[in-house]
């Protein structure tokens, strides 16, 4: 690889995925990204890459043919990534029509091209978990963040660019360099603090007789290997097609409440609190990825469990480090 484009590279998985890259000396980084007044620069502090362009600015310079004698890859992970955004003119803007001209761009210079899809597209789980394509067509998100990655999924599929293109579906990814978050930030970081001098966890309450509190489970896979698929993506470039980006295992919120306390060696105190009415018709209340097409495509490596995955997050969490 020479040039690599990384797209959203100064968020959360965009920022971890530098950080693999230049665990393989990958340096030829061009930065695309809106900073904002948000502290999400400092996720790129220390790192090596080449530069940092707008994101804006770069579509347009793009579009101008400024780069494409120079680019191999382009990775997009920029996105709103707010589950609870409710400006679906502006999610639409940032998740589909953005990841649509940048894909016809990539396809029409033979660029490869990673991009970021969601596990919110699988909605209620319905239909199960498959990344199989016959099952993406027919997905139902709950919320308009879920389906703004769906119509890129679908476009993509329905352009016949399946072959063309590697699309990843992100369950629920927690990790260093989330810090900028706020409310979308992870459980375990958003409670790190509470723990530490309140001694207790809060977790939603169960709505459904079918789940007790804090029993809803979810596929939660550490940032390190949610990088790791990606850059083995990168590195087998004749690798296609959408896939799910989980372990296969579904765990409960109160293991994840218990593997924070274990990690700071603490006795666990678990409160279950209201779930705010607007949210209690979108939840999910079980996912777990699907990992077969991942499995057979090549990809080997073992995940974190959840209980190594925070002990490591919590060395981050204790020096609010960055990776």
């Amino acid at each position: 690889m020479k040039k690599i484009v990384v797209t959203g590279g100064a968020g959360f998985i965009g920022s971890c995925i530098i950080a693999r890259l230049n665990a393989s000396s990958v340096k030829e980084i061009i930065v695309v990204d809106h900073l904002d007044a948000t502290p999400k620069w400092k996720n790129l502090v220390g790192k090596e890459v080449e530069d940092f362009v707008d994101k804006d600015e770069f579509l347009v310079a793009l579009e101008r043919n400024k780069f494409h004698k120079k680019i191999d890859a382009i990775i997009h992970m920029g996105a709103c990534t707010s589950t609870t955004e409710t400006n679906a003119s502006y999610l639409m803007e940032n998740n589909y029509l953005y990841s649509k001209r940048l894909c016809q761009w990539a396809v029409a210079h033979k660029v490869l091209f990673l991009y970021a899809s969601s596990a919110a597209t699988y909605g209620a789980g319905e239909l199960g978990f498959s990344d199989d394509d016959r099952i993406t067509v027919k997905l139902k998100p709950l919320n308009i963040y879920g389906y703004s990655k769906q119509l890129f999924d679908l476009w993509v599929i329905k352009n016949r660019l399946i072959n063309k293109v590697a699309g990843f579906k992100f369950f629920n990814v927690f990790g260093p360099n989330e810090y900028h978050k706020g409310d979308m930030r992870s459980v375990i970081a958003k409670s790190f603090d509470e723990v530490i001098q309140h001694k207790k966890i809060r977790l939603f309450k169960s709505y459904r007789k079918d789940y007790a509190d804090g029993e809803q489970k979810r596929d939660f896979i550490y940032v390190k290997d949610a990088a790791e698929i990606v850059y083995y993506f990168l590195t087998h470039p004749a690798k296609k097609g959408i896939y799910n980006v989980g372990t296969g295992k579904a765990r409960t919120w109160n293991d994840l409440a218990r593997a924070l306390f274990r990690a700071l060696k603490s006795k666990p105190v678990i409160e279950y609190i209201d779930m705010p009415t607007a949210l209690r018709d979108k939840y999910q209340y079980f996912t777990q990825a699907d990992i077969t097409k991942l499995r057979k495509v090549g990809y080997k490596s073992n995940f974190y469990s959840l209980e190594e995955a925070v002990k490591d997050y919590v060395s981050y969490l204790k020096t609010h480090s960055y990776w």
